[in-house]
């Protein structure tokens, strides 16, 4: 089974650069979009329904911003719009669809970049997440939770370290709630086939970042401990730019 995250930074924009084409070719049977920007009635969604794929679309109240989607070839047995915490579901940051066997999440995680309000209601978010994702385990102990975490883990995950050590995304206490997340049992599945540097998911629009392989990987398809053997292979879609982010793609047994 094929999974794959893409943080589309808008749909429309994304649709307008052949992001469908691209979909028809890559056909994964599971789709996590983030950052969508769209309500569903401002999209032909008929073009996704045509590839086979039930859509479950959680937007934001406000217009144009954030919202999450699972596209599925496979009809799922319930889809969960967001959390229940209203302070992050009128964001539009959480949407999980149920399976038989296992459940796949997509999440969008708050930025900080904007400022200290932002960064603070970031940390808050994590401190909420952290609690909900060891929560739901419980329930669901095959899980994948896909997206854009907005927070590069470790030096490696950067292309550099020592100057971004200050930038929200790489501050100390964001990578240290990531060490304690897969401590905690969450597994980041890129990491299980690939130990190589300069392998990133996001790159700045400014100074010709992408170009130059100045990037951050900050998505990924943790999946809980429970699912590690059923892993096959991650990688990163680094040929697609529909958006500033790259899709990452997971195979599950």
């Amino acid at each position: 089974m094929k999974i794959i995250s893409y943080n589309v930074n808008g749909i429309r924009a994304a649709m307008k650069k052949d992001f469908v084409g691209w979909l028809k070719v890559e056909n994964p049977d599971i789709l996590c979009l983030q950052e969508l920007k769209a309500l569903p009635d401002q999209v032909d969604t008929s073009e996704f329904e045509d590839l086979g794929y039930h859509l479950y679309w959680e937007p934001a109240q406000k217009k144009g911003y954030s919202g999450v989607a699972i596209f599925s070839k496979i009809k799922p047995l319930h889809v969960e719009h967001g959390c229940k915490n209203p302070l992050y579901d009128c964001e539009g940051r959480v949407i999980r669809a149920d399976y038989d066997g296992f459940s796949v999440m997509s999440v969008y995680m708050p930025s900080g970049t904007s400022g200290d309000i932002r960064q603070d209601f970031k940390y808050e978010w994590l401190d909420f997440f952290f609690e909900y994702a060891n929560e739901l385990r419980k329930a669901i102990p095959n899980l994948i939770i896909s997206g854009d975490y907005n927070i590069a883990h470790k030096a490696i995950d950067i292309h550099n370290p020592v100057s971004n050590k200050n930038s929200s995304g790489f501050l100390p206490e964001e990578r240290e709630w990531l060490t304690k997340y897969t401590e905690a049992g969450f597994i980041d599945s890129f990491r299980v086939f690939n130990q190589n540097p300069h392998e990133y998911s996001w790159w700045s629009y400014r100074a010709n970042s992408r170009a130059n392989n100045k990037g951050w990987r900050i998505d990924y398809h943790m999946t809980t401990a429970e699912m590690k053997d059923r892993l096959v292979s991650a990688s990163i879609l680094n040929d697609a730019v529909h958006s500033d982010h790259c899709p990452i793609l997971l195979e599950i047994r």
